[in-house]
């Protein structure tokens, strides 16, 4: 029989894809009070991995990504993902949202979304929410799985990740 062992903190990120970046303050400013002060963003950058927000969010979309800074536990993950739904409804407009948040953790072995679609491999959460196991750490770096969105599994995200976890990792020393 295995011991029981609590699995140590994780530090949790997000990615958000918006159509103005006039409600990108409040939104942070609305994360933060559910995840906890943002330690780090990336500039904007065009998200043109996919159509699939066109329809709801319009054409010409950016994404930024946002490290927290505590260190949380892993269950907390459909906590969170819940509450940035809220969020993404509290600034919705005629039943279209105008903001996506896709809030994730890294940890040392691996890099998990927060999603309300169920698949093969994402384990459900609680709360309408389930866990997707994206990236792996394996040999030095994250590396992405068959079903992991291109764009998580693109050199840039990854490069980003990677320097993420190491900030981790001498967190967890502290």
């Amino acid at each position: 029989m295995g011991t029981v062992k609590v699995p140590p903190p994780v530090k949790f990120f997000a990615s958000i894809i918006f159509n103005d970046s006039g409600i990108l303050s409040e939104v942070e400013t609305e994360m933060a009070g559910c995840i906890g002060p943002i330690e780090e963003s990336t500039d904007f950058m065009p998200f043109s991995q996919s159509n699939y927000y066109a329809p709801e969010m319009g054409a010409g979309l950016m994404r930024r990504f946002l490290l927290f800074g505590p260190l949380l536990e892993r269950d907390r993950l459909a906590e969170i993902k819940a509450a940035t739904n809220v969020i993404e409804q509290a600034h919705a407009s005629k039943g279209k949202r105008s903001v996506n948040i896709d809030p994730g953790y890294i940890a040392r072995e691996q890099m998990v979304l927060g999603t309300t679609k169920a698949f093969s491999h994402r384990i459900y959460q609680g709360q309408g929410i389930f866990a997707d196991l994206t990236l792996i750490y394996e040999n030095g770096t994250y590396r992405s799985l068959p079903w992991t969105y291109p764009d998580y599994g693109g050199k840039e995200l990854i490069s980003l990740l990677n320097g993420w976890r190491e900030k981790y990792k001498r967190t967890l020393r502290c």
